[in-house]
């Protein structure tokens, strides 16, 4: 059988190619855009031919794109002929009350940034690594760091999975590249909430906050994520799991893995109706569980 040369590596096997850029990849790209202000509020979209050619798509895969984010709410008058337009109001439509999931990248953001208006900041967070959370928490510490919020005190417990424990994901598909995975996972985990406990210990310093951060460890891979905001709202996502292919060591390697920042993060708020109250409380009960009970002190070493 040939091989196409441009997916054999240089000790000769065989490498995969790689994933092409599917319809929710150019959605998820456009409601960054939109989030960010570079597409503003009233603003007419690149048609479609353009933006087939800026992500190397057929128009079919872009149309489907328009359609994802018009059934959000975030672009009106998507069809065939003049370009769509962003939505008036795509923020509310992003964050409000009774806004559709959204992929973990978009939706974490905004909500974390409302947690630190409060004057304590309780986060509870159960992930496979915080780099969700590292991520999200940087523009409420950039809003402190310019005057604008001013908590008194934050409090920050995160959940992990243990180095000691095998993952079920990631994990390579034939075993043979399962050490490398772990390690790098290891190093992802342990670099990020050092990141995390450094940039919210150092507001104690700057601004004289009251923080506290702390990790414990899981002896589990979680198949979920959750996060916990000011006792009054919970975030819950599932890790999905697939089949894809990454190169590792110049080595093209198949993995079974979760992107957690792609993750569709829906939200439950205290108040809103019985179900979700009934799902924040039952939440914060299955957070402090895991916490007092099965998880054993973490060290973000290698």
């Amino acid at each position: 059988m040939a091989v196409d040369p441009k997916h054999a590596s240089a000790n000769g096997r065989t490498r995969s190619p790689r994933p092409q850029t599917s319809h929710r990849d150019v959605a998820d790209e456009l409601r960054a855009r939109i989030r960010s202000g570079e597409l503003r509020p009233g603003q007419r979209m690149p048609t479609q031919a353009r933006l087939s050619d800026e992500f190397g798509v057929e128009r079919g895969v872009v149309r489907q794109a328009l359609r994802i984010l018009q059934g959000e709410h975030l672009l009106t008058n998507v069809s065939k002929g003049s370009p769509a337009t962003v939505a008036a109001d795509p923020v509310s439509a992003l964050t409000g009350p009774g806004a559709p999931p959204q992929p973990t990248m978009v939706a974490l953001g905004p909500r974390i940034g409302s947690a630190f208006a409060a004057g304590h900041v309780e986060i509870d967070a159960l992930c496979l690594t915080a780099v969700s959370l590292t991520l999200a928490i940087g523009e409420p510490l950039r809003q402190i760091h310019a005057g604008r919020l001013k908590p008194a005190k934050v409090d920050v417990r995160v959940l992990l999975p243990s180095r000691d424990i095998h993952l079920a994901f990631p994990a390579a598909v034939d075993d043979t590249g399962t050490d490398r995975l772990r390690l790098r996972w290891l190093a992802q985990r342990n670099a990020q909430g050092r990141v995390l406990r450094h940039n919210l210990l150092a507001l104690r310093a700057t601004h004289g906050i009251d923080v506290h951060v702390t990790f414990r460890a899981l002896p589990f891979t979680p198949p979920v994520k959750l996060y916990l905001l000011n006792g009054v709202e919970a975030l819950f996502a599932y890790y999905t799991v697939t089949r894809r292919a990454e190169e590792i060591d110049h080595e093209f390697l198949e993995m079974y893995d979760a992107r957690g920042i792609q993750s569709m993060l829906f939200a439950f708020e205290q108040g809103a109706a019985l179900r979700d109250t009934t799902f924040v409380q039952q939440s914060h009960l299955w957070f402090d569980s895991l916490w007092e009970t099965i998880s054993s002190e973490l060290v973000l070493t290698s």
